[in-house]
């Protein structure tokens, strides 16, 4: 059973284990540099008016999954930014689904009119992940460099609320 709650600052320790582990395998995420506790508390904390940070938690309360909305400088307004975690090992529970139907939700309580997912082509799971919740391909960056140096091309997905 997946528990879907708001985040905050007691989260922010599993929250940066589940990122740490998919930096340091490198395959899904475009972060490159590991994250503390900190780091997540401050950016909950200092997060833009119209953002909303989500945790899954499993039956024994652990953090097994994160998603969070936020405007971005590069979208028009009424669109916001999604970003989705999950514990490596733990895909195909319900972690992102649950995440899912909470943040199309809330997005909609915030006055978003779609929500953009920016994903990287190599990220396989990731592509899937979003297309099974209903966004859809509407551009591509190609040549993107990484933090760490590698260059991919990333597909642009939208959801229309």
């Amino acid at each position: 059973m997946i528990r879907v709650l708001q985040a905050n600052a007691l989260h922010c320790s599993g929250m940066a284990i589940i990122l740490n582990e998919l930096i340091a395998d490198g395959t899904t995420t475009a972060l490159g540099t590991p994250v503390t506790r900190e780091d997540l508390q401050k950016r909950i904390e200092n997060a833009p008016t119209g953002s909303a940070w989500h945790v899954a938690e499993d039956e024994e309360g652990n953090v097994v999954g994160f998603q969070w909305i936020e405007p971005a400088d590069y979208l028009p307004d009424g669109a916001a930014e999604i970003a989705t975690f999950a514990r490596m090992g733990k895909t195909g529970l319900g972690i992102g689904s649950a995440l899912f139907d909470t943040t199309r939700r809330v997005a909609k309580e915030l006055g978003y009119e779609w929500i953009n997912a920016d994903i990287r082509a190599d990220n396989s799971g990731g592509l899937a992940y979003y297309q099974s919740r209903g966004f859809e391909d509407y551009g591509r960056k190609t040549g993107v460099r990484m933090s760490n140096g590698r260059v991919v091309d990333k597909v642009l997905k939208r959801y229309d609320l």
